[in-house]
């Protein structure tokens, strides 16, 4: 794995550079050369892109415009080789850059540039690692549960501050959902120059959005190269944590290879995310069928799919994955639609980098973390604007606002140019409700290419029961099957479960949620001191970026915690119920605002109280000030 901290000097000929720039992403590569080389003039307005969502190919940038950009990048390449310029960034350089590639205004670049400081990670000096240390002689020790993405997060920057901290993990390995979700065409949805740690970004990703196992592979290095796998125990599931008020203390029991355990920290961290507990569907018997039945999230390897007819009960984001997958090889494949999804166009969503922009990601100073930045700022103001309700609007669950039908227009073409010649196809894949209401699955074509080919059904009638056979739907068709796989999804709304945390006084953290999840920031809750969570009720993202972000600005807050508690000599910290309950006012009213809260349609974001308990309405930056650090006064001190 290369770790783009520093980038290769450039040796290479002419010939290497004009060939590398035929793969460049134009908005990306100028700024970063213009911050390299000290040459603003560089920030051409005729070479300025267009920043709008979904983003333009090369920013909108005409054939002419980008071959004049190639020939400025080309040149600025060469006196960098030449070792005529090169000189480290000035905050004066990076606002203008940030105008020019967003079009935004000097107060807005000033607004973010401390967030873009952070996301940019241009020095070799990781800007978001913790400034300070604890004090060798204070005790305070922290539990992490879950070794996925956001607890080996946790137990980097904790390690980098010198806390003693233990990371529980039920798996026999690193990974979380990239260890566990293995089904054919498992892959990311958000590109790998976002999804990956801001102070680790990766420069040889082979595909723009990797597969299950490349991203287990990034998640196993980062966790072995910061040194945290050594402090992981695998194989063990925590059970039940006790706050002991008395001794601020959690007591943790363990299920172990080795029997039941009991452990003590200071704190407790949550990592074990949303989506990883599979949700089986409610339908009447399911424990009849007579074949090989599993869900998606446990896929049965030993069990060979070629040449047997197979049904697939849902269509979501990993049934999207692996029914294209799977479909060359069946011999027959019925796929059971309740909703249609939107499709965005992502035409290189399988692609491998090409050569030239690994080389430039490589050699180009500043220009990975440019291009992270470029799809940074698309996803910020990106998606976000277009699924807020406009109330005067009055379509109905047809879309939310102008901007909203306009994306459903968009969206709507493709699906017509990928259904084109198939009418009653089409017919089924058109959803009716408004574009961000539920997840957006990203397509290059092949969702389509599956459902077109001729051994393969989509059926959309309501299933009424499971037999040994197969599924029979209402309509009284029984549909044949030797295989029923399941890609229902999780139990999103479910934190924490099967986990049992009793707070203060022998509050059950369950009891007090009584199936409706909801924290301050996503991270604390009234009544459970010392206790934090990752991926917590409102930090999913829909439309506007990638979890990391979000993970990276909750792990800050905790250290943050963790600091206050130490250097305040403070036993505990709880969350005030009054500072939680007029959070979550905001949040609820944040989400009644978006497409997700407005439209009736079944989604994963809503709980069974209906509310969204998943995702986070507002923009990117806001919630990076809000965890910046704890305020004094949100907490009850001890």
């Amino acid at each position: 794995m290369a770790i783009a901290r520093t980038t290769e000097p450039i040796t290479d000929s002419d010939e290497v550079l004009e060939r590398s720039l035929g793969d460049a992403h134009l908005p990306a590569l100028l700024p970063a050369l213009a911050l390299a080389s000290g040459d603003l003039s560089l920030l051409r307005e005729d070479l300025r892109p267009t920043m709008q969502s979904p983003p333009l190919p090369q920013g909108g940038l005409s054939r002419e415009a980008q071959a004049e950009a190639k020939a400025v990048a080309l040149a600025a390449l060469r006196r960098i080789r030449d070792g005529e310029v090169r000189q480290a960034p000035t905050m004066e350089g990076l606002r203008r850059a940030i105008e020019w590639m967003t079009g935004s205004s000097a107060q807005a670049a000033s607004e973010y540039l401390p967030l873009v400081m952070e996301e940019l990670a241009i020095s070799e000096e990781d800007p978001r690692a913790p400034k300070w240390r604890k004090p060798s002689a204070v005790d305070f020790t922290v539990a992490i549960v879950g070794a996925g993405m956001s607890g080996i997060l946790a137990g980097i920057r904790l390690r980098q501050a010198g806390v003693p901290f233990v990371i529980l993990e039920k798996n026999a390995d690193v990974g979380g959902t990239w260890f566990e979700n293995t089904y054919p065409g498992a892959r990311v949805d958000v590109s790998n120059a976002f999804y990956s740690y801001s102070f680790a970004q990766r420069v040889d990703w082979p595909t723009h959005y990797s597969t299950q196992d490349v991203l287990l592979d990034y998640f196993r290095d980062c966790a072995q190269e910061f040194g945290v796998r050594e402090h992981v125990r695998f194989q063990t599931a925590l059970d039940r944590a006790e706050w002991d008020e008395e001794r601020a203390r959690w007591v943790l029991y363990l299920d172990t290879p080795e029997g039941r355990e009991t452990l003590e920290v200071q704190a407790l961290v949550s990592a074990v995310g949303q989506l990883n507990r599979p949700k089986m569907p409610e339908i009447e018997g399911l424990d009849t069928f007579g074949g090989a039945s599993f869900h998606s999230a446990r896929w049965r390897h030993d069990v060979d799919l070629a040449g047997q007819r197979v049904a697939v009960i849902g269509t979501g984001a990993s049934a999207a994955q692996f029914v294209p997958a799977i479909a060359p090889e069946v011999a027959s494949l019925t796929v059971f639609q309740r909703t249609a999804n939107w499709l965005a166009n992502v035409p290189h969503y399988h692609d491998e980098v090409p050569a030239g922009q690994q080389w430039l990601f490589r050699h180009a100073p500043y220009y990975a973390h440019w291009y992270r930045f470029w799809l940074f700022w698309a996803t910020v103001e990106g998606l976000l604007p277009a699924v807020r309700v406009d109330e005067t609007w009055g379509q109905g669950e047809r879309s939310v606002s102008e901007r909203n039908d306009q994306l459903r227009a968009l969206m709507t073409m493709y699906l017509q140019h990928q259904f084109e010649g198939q009418p009653d196809l089409l017919e089924q894949v058109i959803p009716d409700y408004p574009p961000g209401a539920k997840r957006i699955l990203l397509d290059n074509g092949a969702w389509a290419g599956a459902l077109k080919r001729e051994h393969v059904s989509l059926v959309t009638a309501p299933i009424a029961r499971v037999t040994e056979a197969g599924v029979e739907t209402e309509d009284g068709r029984l549909h044949e099957a030797d295989v029923l796989i399941y890609g229902t999804g999780f139990h999103a709304s479910r934190f924490l479960t099967p986990m049992h945390v009793v707070g203060r006084e022998g509050a059950d953290l369950h009891v007090e949620w009584d199936g409706d999840a909801r924290a301050y920031l996503g991270i604390t809750v009234p009544k459970f001191p010392n206790f934090f969570m990752l991926y917590g009720p409102n930090t999913n993202i829909v439309v506007n970026g990638s979890i990391i972000y979000f993970s990276e600005c909750e792990v800050h807050y905790i250290l943050e915690c963790v600091r206050a508690l130490i250097e305040g000599d403070h036993a505990s910290m709880e969350c005030r119920q009054d500072v939680h309950d007029d959070y979550n006012e905001v949040i609820d009213a944040g989400n009644r605002e978006m497409a997700w809260g407005a439209s009736s349609v079944n989604s994963w974001y809503k709980n069974e109280t209906g509310r969204v308990a998943q995702n986070w309405p507002f923009s990117l930056l806001d919630y990076w000030k809000q965890t910046r650090a704890p305020r004094p006064e949100d907490y009850l001190w001890r």
